[in-house]
């Protein structure tokens, strides 16, 4: 956001918070107008239409960078440009440059050799702020250079040098980087940032969540190239704690040269609200010290230590990579460019594999999301200790709530060790001192422990959709996060928003344990349903920890007329681009999609439970082509409990197609399992039996995500060999002439 200082104000903030700058101001900056001699260059107007309608387009993408300027090649130096004049002992050199309607000007000077005693200075047209003085101690090896933003559509620089200097040095801008992305949306939102607007279900690190992460914050820089906000990152420690600015993101996010990136800290809001925050703490280039596409990481060397004043934390780190160890996780973030956001994993993330890289996949968050920009962003464990970066994923706002969907982090301990030489794995940058240990807490300020602090983490023991079930028993897992042993706590339950029950606990819990706690029955209602859970007084005592004493899990149940609809969809070969909602009126009963890597052409087969009545399936493409592509199609198919064809297409439309469907009252539950099926054994560790008294129909066995894996005729009874099929949750579904049933069960082996 511009602001218009005092000039007393200016040199207090640009001297001592500006990009690095040497000190001082430019020449006769007291003046109140811009010398009519100074040439000016414009670039040409851009078409603010076109560019929306492609960021429109490129917004939807995690992997694509955040846009906010247009980056325009030129060739201006102090020989072939700008305006030389002599005052005293020194010789200046002004240059004008206007990029019509723009929110900011930046620039990347291709050639910046300066010789001792020369400085620049960079001012905006209306002298209410400016960045430098910058000299020779700014240079980097690759003799170029990033400059932070300045306001508004007009710019003037100003390069000063001695008289007696020798040589006058070497000054080109290579790039002006004319930003314009809130003239755009400035109109539906007047409080977007500079670099980027996030969705609405994102929380600024300043919010009362983000508490007890005031140390770690300090570690998270947004990284932004030319006109992109393309990632995030963070300083971390090394074993010789000596503030070396090593400042790990993603392997992905390299391109182009990060000699000419710009990393910019403290960007967040100072309150829980708004989405401004300051640019002008930054550093301008890196050095690329080690990569690995194995895990997706990143270790840059800044070329210059963030100073004290800007009070930067070098994070922590683990690369014991224990699972079993994680029991929570948080990630730090630039969401879109956005300010600093935080979002929080009440579960474990764990091991897998994903795009060709050793992760920690995120199954969810429950408190906010990331987005495109967050790539590389640290994830913490719940030591506050990073133990991988921010790879890709599907989360994302819907609405002001996330829409349920992974992400995955390149593992930090697979980093640590993975490659063969100091430019392909961490150790040998992150333990100069060769000391071998497996965690390291922050500096300067390390992360410590309460002594007293209990958690309430995961509910369970409901289904997220409750399909004609009256009552449940829930469980909640109390985590002891403090240092000593936790031997009591309060239990307080709401359900639906009624009267809190209290219920005493005592054991005898270790540090870093958890225990699983029955809850009371709850009784459903139809429709949305909450659990909230709080545990207070530890040990008789004051939690020193609040931000993780309160959890809470929504469902939904129907208790009157229960049916069950299946959802088939056969993608096509974008599958990111389909999703699908059901709508009753104005509410959202359900939801599907979109999809990630790996799902092209995929059968999923999803199963919702509704109330008898009438109901809109809404198929959605973000791209506005249907369900198609380059003569590839997928299609969807909607039907009741019978097999009726409720609902079907794909094809034939463009943003949205829109169907409604109507259900009548369900028969009654035993004729529903008239065509129940047998599974055994359960859990089985390859071979299962499947049994029904239907003696035709077809048998479907589907994943934990409802894609479909296997599928083959029935008749009373087989055997299926399922040993070469990953351990986890599936659905065996069974469709006959009397019906369809269905059952879950569970492979390990």
């Amino acid at each position: 956001m511009k602001s218009i200082f005092s000039l007393a104000s200016i040199l207090l903030v640009f001297n001592s918070y500006a990009q690095l700058s040497q000190g001082g101001q430019p020449f006769d900056w007291n003046r109140k107008d811009v010398p009519a001699e100074i040439p000016s260059f414009e670039t040409p107007s851009l078409n603010l239409e076109s560019l929306a309608a492609e960021d429109a387009v490129t917004d939807l993408y995690k992997e694509a960078p955040y846009r906010f300027g247009v980056e325009v090649e030129v060739d201006l130096n102090i020989s072939n440009s700008g305006l030389w004049t002599q005052v005293g002992e020194m010789s200046l050199w002004h240059l004008g440059v206007h990029c019509p309607q723009a929110t900011t000007i930046s620039f990347v000077f291709d050639k910046f050799d300066l010789p001792t005693g020369a400085k620049l200075f960079v001012w905006n047209g209306d002298r209410s702020e400016f960045l430098g003085a910058f000299t020779a101690e700014n240079m980097n090896e690759a003799k170029t250079f990033a400059l932070g933003i300045l306001h508004g559509e007009t710019v003037y620089l100003e390069y000063q040098v001695p008289s007696k200097s020798k040589t006058l040095g070497e000054l080109s801008i290579g790039q002006i980087i004319h930003g314009y992305r809130d003239i755009l949306v400035s109109h539906f939102d007047p409080e977007r940032g500079p670099f980027g607007n996030s969705g609405n279900c994102n929380i600024n690190v300043n919010c009362p969540q983000g508490e007890d992460w005031q140390i770690e914050k300090r570690s998270v820089a947004l990284i932004v190239s030319g006109g992109n906000a393309i990632c995030s990152g963070a300083l971390v420690n090394n074993t010789a704690q000596d503030g070396t600015p090593y400042f790990l993101t993603a392997n992905h996010c390299l391109g182009g040269s990060v000699a000419n990136w710009v990393f910019y800290f403290n960007h967040e809001a100072a309150s829980c609200s708004g989405s401004n925050g300051p640019t002008n703490q930054s550093i301008s280039g890196a050095v690329l010290r080690a990569s690995n596409a194995v895990s997706d990481f990143a270790l840059l060397e800044l070329n210059d230590a963030p100073p004290s004043s800007w009070n930067p934390h070098y994070a922590g780190w683990d690369h014991s990579d224990s699972e079993s160890a994680v029991i929570s996780a948080v990630g730090i973030h630039h969401p879109a460019g956005d300010v600093k956001k935080i979002c929080f994993d009440e579960d474990a993330p764990y091991h897998d594999n994903a795009a060709g890289a050793q992760v920690w996949w995120v199954d969810q968050w429950e408190l906010g999301v990331t987005e495109g920009g967050s790539s590389g962003s640290p994830l913490f464990n719940q030591d506050h200790r990073i133990i991988g970066q921010l790879y890709g994923g599907a989360s994302a706002c819907s609405g002001n709530v996330n829409n349920g969907q992974f992400d995955y982090y390149g593992r930090f301990g697979v980093s640590w060790d993975f490659g063969n030489s100091n430019s392909n794995r961490l150790r040998n940058w992150l333990d100069p001192l060769n000391t071998g240990v497996a965690t390291l807490n922050g500096y300067p300020d390390g992360f410590v422990a309460p002594a007293l602090d209990a958690g309430a983490t995961t509910i369970a023991g409901i289904s997220a959709s409750n399909c004609g079930d009256l009552q449940g028993t829930p469980s909640f897992v109390l985590r002891n996060f403090g240092t000593g042993t936790l031997n009591s706590v309060s239990i307080s339950v709401v359900y639906n928003n009624g009267a809190a029950q209290v219920i005493p606990w005592s054991g005898n819990l270790a540090a870093g344990a958890q225990t699983t706690i029955n809850l009371p029955t709850m009784n459903f209602v139809n429709g949305n349903n909450t659990i909230s859970v709080s545990v207070t007084s530890p040990n008789g005592g004051t939690d020193q920890v609040l931000s993780n004493n309160n959890t809470s899990f929504a469902f939904f149940a129907v208790t009157e007329n229960a049916t069950s609809v299946t959802i088939e969809l056969n993608l096509d070969n974008y599958p990111d681009e389909s999703s699908w909602v059901i709508m009753d009126g104005n509410t959202e009963i359900a939801s599907g999609g979109p999809w990630g890597d790996g799902d092209e052409l995929a059968n999923i087969v999803t199963e919702v439970c509704l109330s008898a009545g009438c109901y809109d399936f809404v198929m959605l493409d973000s791209w506005g082509d249907g369900m198609c592509y380059n003569g590839v199609c997928g299609d969807y198919t909607v039907l009741d409990a019978d097999g009726t064809v409720l609902a079907s297409g794909g094809e034939d439309f463009t943003e949205e197609e829109v169907t409604e469907f109507c259900l009548e009252t369900p028969v009654s539950v035993n004729e529903l399992n008239r065509v129940d099926i047998q599974i055994f054994p359960n859990p089985s560790a390859g071979l299962v039996r499947f049994e029904s008294k239907a003696t035709t129909g077809a048998l479907q066995i589907l994943d934990a995500t409802g894609r479909l894996v296997f599928s083959q005729p029935f008749n009373g009874g087989t055997w299926v060999d399922l040993s070469n099929y990953a351990d986890g949750l599936y659905m065996a579904r069974l469709t006959s002439e009397s019906g369809v049933s269905t059952h879950s069960f569970l492979l390990k082996k």
